[in-house]
């Protein structure tokens, strides 16, 4: 490695990542599904919120709906 180098010549680049940006938000879960993640995540080494995540984001890909039969 050198002792010095000159950055003077260098291209300034914008950081491609910005709008990659996670925003933190609170959502309320069920106790079943914060565990079942959390198994998940044992087993598979990856976080349970990043598992999570991983999930919604394959929903939206994938233009999932959701039904619903509601029971009275």
């Amino acid at each position: 490695m050198k002792k010095e180098y000159n950055f003077s010549k260098m291209n300034e680049t914008k950081n491609p990542y910005p709008k990659m940006k996670k925003k933190a938000v609170g959502i309320n879960l069920s106790p079943a599904v914060i565990t079942y993640f959390k198994q998940l995540s044992r087993s598979t080494g990856v976080p349970y919120q990043q598992l999570i995540d991983l999930y919604l984001l394959d929903c939206v890909k994938q233009k999932k709906k959701l039904t619903f039969k509601w029971s009275a």
